[in-house]
């Protein structure tokens, strides 16, 4: 499939809208973005089927806007409903049965990021948040101002979004915001005009061959775009904008390094960070964060140099920015456990995420950390194998007081037995703790912590399964 199919949806749909409702259906309904299309595919008016292997928040939320929601993959599904095209997820493979029986029967198939594209094409501005880490985090934030400055919109966010009432939102300013995610190259197939890279790092080794693939990849996206907002301080990013030609915007929190957008001192309110900006040299505003973590300042930079690109004022950003809380599972705060720890959950996956998770963490002023890891997915565990181990050893961030239990290894699309790591290993090779299941990790908790202590879930799998599991206040 070519980066252009987004135009032959265009087409396809523009054909049939005609004449009648355009059927579309959608394989993966529980994630997402996928969920999120179906949702704007039934606000356009359009027919809307689709399926995931199990229930949940999301795919109730398309039944009870209108669409047909299945429950487990079967080809009878998609001949039942007979739709115009079919979307399906990065997650969807060539041996699904509802994806064979549409090339069977003829039905175009499209990715999710193909059918994204074509869902933005009408606005006038498609803002593309990419990095490898924090993109969730600022798309939601530069949704936050733009939608509080008064410029109304359209947002499709990763992860759910409390002042966004979930992940996605129509808006009527001829704005689209979007979070555009490299694996697989995905964002190449959206048409941005602005983009926004936060970071690059190594990354999804299962598809990408090494640092060079991952920066030539982000080069491409960068010059699909007429604006690029960079971080200064990361020379990978540099690196993927060189040759540029469009209008190039810069922030760091970096003081060593130059930059359009800076900010000041840094101070800690419970983990908060507040500080001055700094526009082009000149004092713009003071933020005052609702978001913990030093990597929150940057993207708030991030954010606010957007919000400033698209004309939102300076006061309208300095009154948004307390307000915002982030998105579900980063940094989010559960409660209090019975004996009197408090708890936390977070999405982090990758060594410089959890990295600074952990810094996090030690704002907040707790006796010790209790770190439960669930690594996500085999290769990157096995291709980023020494950057885990030197994070959780005891060193600069983590003590030896510092608990750290690993539990098993979330798979996602992966075997094991295609591959030589493990939790276990994994505990051993860094002097840290196994235990199995959940509810054996759950008891520990239970059993082990109390007052100033900080427990904390960490990774992108079912890792949050355990903060149900453990007993609460």
């Amino acid at each position: 499939m070519s980066y252009d199919g987004r135009r032959d949806i265009e087409r396809l749909i523009d054909g049939i809208a005609k004449t009648r409702a355009p059927r579309v259906y959608f394989i993966g309904l529980g994630g997402v973005s996928v969920s999120s299309l179906a949702l704007e595919s039934l606000e356009r008016g359009y027919a809307v089927s689709g399926s995931d292997r199990s229930e949940s928040e999301l795919t109730d939320k398309v039944a009870a806007a209108g669409g047909e929601v299945h429950i487990g993959h079967d080809a009878a599904n998609v001949r039942a409903f007979r739709p115009d095209l079919l979307v399906y997820s990065a997650a969807i493979h060539d041996d699904n049965p509802e994806m064979m029986a549409a090339r069977e029967d003829s039905i175009p198939v499209f990715r999710r990021a193909e059918y994204l594209g074509y869902i933005m094409s009408e606005s006038r501005v498609r803002v593309g948040v990419c990095g490898m880490h924090g993109k969730s985090t600022t798309t939601g934030l530069v949704s936050h101002l733009l939608i509080d400055g008064g410029l109304d919109p359209t947002v499709e966010v990763g992860a759910p979004v409390a002042e966004l009432g979930g992940c996605c939102r129509d808006g009527e300013g001829g704005i689209f915001v979007y979070e555009a995610c490299e694996y697989t190259d995905s964002f190449l197939y959206t048409a941005p005009t602005d983009v926004i890279v936060t970071n690059i790092d190594l990354e999804h080794l299962d598809w990408f061959s090494g640092l060079d693939a991952i920066i030539a990849s982000f080069r491409r996206f960068i010059s699909m775009s007429r604006r690029a907002v960079l971080n200064a301080a990361d020379e990978n990013v540099m690196r993927a904008a060189e040759g540029y030609e469009g209008e190039i915007i810069t922030y760091s929190a970096d003081p060593s390094v130059k930059a359009d957008y800076t900010c000041g001192e840094i101070v800690y309110d419970h983990g908060h960070p507040s500080f001055d900006v700094y526009e082009r040299g000149s004092l713009l505003l003071h933020a005052s964060l609702g978001l913990a973590g030093a990597h929150n300042a940057m993207n708030a930079l991030a954010a606010i140099a957007e919000a400033r690109a698209l004309g939102v004022a300076a006061s309208s950003i300095e009154r948004s920015l307390p307000v915002f809380t982030g998105c579900q599972r980063r940094f989010e705060r559960i409660g209090v456990t019975k004996n009197g720890a408090l708890l936390y959950d977070d999405y982090a996956h990758h060594p410089t995420e959890i990295a600074a998770i952990l810094k996090t963490v030690k704002t907040l002023g707790c006796r010790r950390s209790v770190i439960i890891h669930q690594p996500h997915t085999y290769s990157r565990l096995q291709g980023l194998y020494d950057s885990y181990t030197e994070l959780f050893r005891p060193g600069e961030i983590l003590s030896d007081t510092d608990v750290v239990i690993f539990a098993d290894i979330y798979a996602a699309r992966e075997k094991a037995e295609d591959y030589h790591v493990s939790s276990e290993r994994l505990a051993a090779d860094t002097g840290r703790m196994y235990l199995g299941s959940f509810e054996n990790i759950a008891r520990w908790i239970d059993e082990n912590t109390g007052e100033g202590d900080v427990v904390m879930t960490v990774g992108a799998g079912d890792v949050v399964k355990l903060t149900k599991m453990v007993a609460m206040r």
